[in-house]
């Protein structure tokens, strides 16, 4: 059997731009991806970067604090990231880095902002709660329903369908192999190493395996699954998501906008076009009572009608515009809202990367993982996001 360094289980974006810092310090790496890469949810998302916390983050503050603290400071690393990631990769990714607002119509949700504010500021992320009079000035097209917002000036969007396949060109560059339309099937430890038993999903014959020193499972939705072959119970959650893109219009809305009360994201991407979502939730297949992680979330209807209207209300032009498509795609929660990051310590040599906001900081979630394999250390600290924190 072939023997590597590392095997990365998953060709989301975690999974190839681990393959890329990882083989960029000279490890020997090979990919496994159970379809196509960039086909998950790492493709699928609606490309945001949300470096203040998000509605469903700040609606758990109290009993996350200190880990919520924690994780403010990670947006540093990941906001510099961010900012020099299409001169690293020497492609131009649509990176879009010109602020973003989290609006409040209450005076409770007012409240809540000038909460969330001290958080953030506490660990140096930049953001300034508006008024009224200074928010139309900045972005004339909120409703006047607006009452305060706070503005994070390096918030924006990425195209997902470029950075993934960016990353996966710099790793087989690099000359990692990766293997697509490869189901993993076994994990176990023989003689102190991995080894890694999967099939080809369009071919009908006998499966194949490679031997590793260490495995990272960056399987995103399906990483739970990939744990349990390793005797890994992880948990994570399956999520369907809805998300809904209008007509094409001439540039209007140049920021990103979040809700702090209510499920909400929106901005307008470079062709024009209204990304329109915030977590609202597709209804994820079953059979025989579990989930069918081979079938896609569905659509409601109504769901569709709610997000589009709590969208316009908030940018009332909106209304005006014609919903063009709306798509599904899935991801994996933890019971806590934040990613699972580290080593597992009762499977020496096995990794994970997977949950959180993995497209905002999924960059960042690689280079600290390749950093802690490669040197068993990471130049941010990590330990709040291990896995042993649900033992």
């Amino acid at each position: 059997m072939q023997k590597y360094d590392v095997a990365v289980i998953g060709g989301g974006l975690v999974g190839c731009a681990s393959a890329y810092y990882l083989s960029q310090s000279g490890a020997d790496v090979i990919l496994l991806e159970r379809g196509q890469i960039n086909e998950g949810a790492s493709g699928r998302n609606a490309g945001s970067l949300h470096f203040q916390l998000e509605q469903r983050l700040v609606k758990h503050r109290q009993e996350l604090a200190e880990a919520l603290e924690h994780y403010v400071a990670l947006t540093q690393i990941a906001i510099d990231h961010w900012r020099n990631i299409e001169q690293e990769l020497n492609c131009d990714l649509e990176v879009v880095m010109e602020g973003g607002f989290m609006v409040a119509e209450t005076d409770d949700e007012t409240r809540l902002l000038e909460e969330k504010s001290a958080i953030e500021k506490a660990q140096g992320l930049t953001v300034e709660l508006l008024e009224r009079k200074d928010i139309h000035k900045l972005a004339p097209y909120l409703s006047d329903k607006v009452q305060a917002a706070l503005f994070c000036p390096h918030e924006g969007h990425c195209n997902p369908r470029l950075l993934t396949p960016a990353y996966a060109r710099g790793a087989a560059a690099n000359k990692v192999e990766i293997l697509t339309n490869k189901n993993v099937t076994g994990l176990y430890k023989k003689q102190g190493r991995w080894q890694i038993k999967f099939t080809n999903n369009q071919i009908n014959k006998n499966g194949d395996a490679v031997i590793a020193e260490m495995v990272l499972n960056a399987a995103g939705v399906w990483a739970n699954e990939v744990g349990l072959l390793a005797s890994v119970d992880l948990p994570l959650l399956p999520v369907g998501l809805i998300m809904n893109v209008t007509e094409k219009i001439p540039k209007v809305i140049h920021h990103l906008i979040q809700h702090v009360g209510r499920k909400l994201s929106m901005k307008q991407v470079n062709d024009g076009n209204v990304l329109i979502g915030g977590g609202w939730l597709a209804k994820l297949q079953h059979q025989d009572g579990k989930w069918h992680s081979e079938r896609p979330a569905l659509i409601h209807t109504d769901t569709v009608k709610e997000n589009l209207r709590t969208a316009a209300s908030i940018v009332p032009f909106v209304r005006d515009l014609h919903l063009i498509r709306t798509w599904t795609g899935m991801t994996a929660l933890a019971p806590d809202q934040l990613p699972i990051l580290g080593a597992v310590d009762k499977a020496s040599g096995f990794y994970i990367a997977a949950g959180g906001s993995a497209f905002t900081y999924g960059p960042t979630y690689a280079r600290l993982i390749s950093e802690l394999i490669l040197t068993s250390s990471t130049s941010f600290p990590i330990a709040p996001y291990a896995a042993s924190r649900f033992q």
